[in-house]
């Protein structure tokens, strides 16, 4: 007898319908799953028999073959424990064949039969839509992610004898409800705050210009000096998430399993802080069936790189091609995967080996020969990327121990909200921020008047700018007009951009 049973898989972030088909027939009894499946689902055998024996179920001493359609599409994850077993409970007669057909199934088993939670649900949950189903059937751990989707109702489930009971009527099950805006509104709070940040008010500013413009930030100072504590801190006056960015960010973290019954939905800018050990894969994403890395996860919010220049030169510079095009394609021989990665780049060194290159109460005790190996450790093409390079120096004692709070979060992201929505009315939504100009819209928007072409010229020939350094500086003067609401870039606007590249001042 033949079942079948919808269910989904993967494919980078997008994702696809399969069709479980589920044939018992005469013969040896053998188990045998065909339709390119992975390692994860040919073991699957071995689950599904021992959940069904320690669930009260027989299973069938019959030839059983298992068919995910399409064949031709690559098939990953435990996500299909739950529908083969449904499928074969189906195809020996203990369920009603009326309803299953008409509902996306979705679960890993464990031996005694609970139904655990699986990664990508989200995902997978929007790509109900295609097929206009009943319902889903998810792990209870997953079903408030699926219900973020509203596609169709979700029912969560514990164990495959619950699952068994809701498709035969023994068993009552009620939908899981998600206010996708109202859980938004819940969890869009952020715990870190400007105001904890004494002194510093340059860096501050720096800050505030790169949120406002989308800018990527390099931090240089030595140790204690603050630079992690206002990088975190910088998601907080970014410009508000949307619900769309929300669902969006909330995806991938659904594929990579970061979500919870308790966070279904990424309601804040993430703040990405890989170690800088992690390989290549861990940063742009990777493996036999590419996975999203660093970059993708802090889609829509900061990928933060202390200690940049103990990154490995060749990690570093895999960072090109998701800087420039806000996504990163990962080839494989079988197939193409590209993930979204729109983020800022934050990163922050110390200005010597040792740390107190520069520090009024510490001595550097770094050769030339060592200096100049510290800084060659990161490429010219890199650095060319990032647009602003702030010194942070050590704080004051005054200034540290002062009762009076800093400037707060919110103070500071209503003015860039202010500047994201000048931006948004020039560009009319192609482009989502000045980070994100080219060469055309460059010459458009960043016009300069001859005081300011005589400045840019002059920091040129002094500094040695590329060319793509020049047209970083005009960006960032263009946000810091904006900001400061003008529609012309000034000769100030512009001499705030250029004090804001350090590192050609070396």
């Amino acid at each position: 007898m033949l079942a079948k049973v919808l269910s989904s898989t993967l494919l980078g972030v997008e994702a696809h319908l399969v069709e479980v088909e589920v044939d018992l027939a005469s013969g040896l009894p053998t188990f045998t799953t065909v339709g390119l499946p992975d390692a994860a689902i040919r073991e699957s055998r071995e689950r599904v028999k021992a959940a069904l024996a320690n669930s009260g179920f027989p299973f069938p001493l019959k030839r059983i073959t298992v068919n995910l359609a399409p064949a031709h599409l690559r098939k990953e994850g435990t996500a299909f424990d739950l529908p083969i077993a449904l499928g074969i409970l189906r195809a020996a007669g203990y369920l009603p064949g009326d309803a299953l057909h008409r509902y996306l199934v979705l679960g890993e088993l464990s031996l005694d039969g609970r139904v655990k939670a699986v990664a990508g649900v989200m995902p997978m949950s929007f790509a109900a839509r295609q097929a206009e189903v009943a319902g889903l059937l998810v792990p209870a751990e997953n079903a408030t992610e699926a219900a973020v989707s509203g596609v169709a109702p979700v029912f969560g489930v514990a164990t495959l004898a619950q699952a068994v009971g809701f498709f035969t009527g023994s068993e009552t099950l009620t939908p899981t409800v998600c206010d996708v805006a109202a859980l938004f509104r819940r969890t869009a709070v952020y715990e870190e705050d400007f105001a904890d940040v004494r002194g510093q008010a340059h860096v501050k500013r720096a800050l505030e210009v790169a949120a406002a413009g989308g800018h990527n930030v390099l931090l240089i100072g030595p140790p204690g000096a603050g630079k992690s504590l206002m990088a975190r801190r910088l998601p907080s006056i970014l410009p508000d998430m949307t619900l769309e960015e929300a669902i969006e960010t909330s995806k991938i973290h659904s594929v990579a399993g970061l979500l919870s019954r308790e966070k279904a939905l990424v309601a804040t800018r993430p703040f990405r802080a890989p170690h800088h050990s992690t390989s290549d894969a861990g940063l742009v994403g990777g493996g036999a069936m590419p996975t999203p890395g660093e970059v993708s996860l802090a889609h829509n919010g900061v990928l933060f790189l202390d200690e940049l220049p103990e990154f490995r030169r060749s990690t570093l510079e895999v960072l090109r091609q998701p800087l420039e095009d806000a996504q990163v394609t990962i080839a494989r021989a079988a197939l193409s995967v590209t993930f979204p990665a729109r983020f800022m780049l934050v990163a922050a060194m110390n200005p010597c080996p040792c740390g107190w290159r520069g520090d009024p109460q510490r001595t550097c005790l770094c050769s030339t020969q060592q200096l100049q190996r510290y800084r060659a450790r990161l490429s010219g093409p890199l650095l060319d990327r990032i647009d602003l390079h702030v010194e942070v120096p050590p704080v004051p004692y005054a200034e540290l121990r002062t009762a009076a709070p800093g400037e707060p979060s919110a103070a500071i992201r209503a003015r860039v909200n202010a500047a994201r929505a000048r931006q948004r009315a020039r560009f009319g939504g192609a482009l989502p921020h000045n980070a994100a100009m080219g060469v055309r819209e460059i010459r458009r928007y960043c016009k300069l008047d001859s005081a300011g072409e005589q400045l840019l010229a002059q920091a040129m020939r002094h500094f040695g700018l590329s060319a793509r350094a020049c047209d970083r500086i005009c960006k960032v003067a263009r946000t810091i007009a904006d900001l400061a609401g003008e529609e012309r870039i000034a000769a100030a606007h512009l001499a705030e951009a250029i004090q804001y590249r350090t590192l050609e001042r070396w």
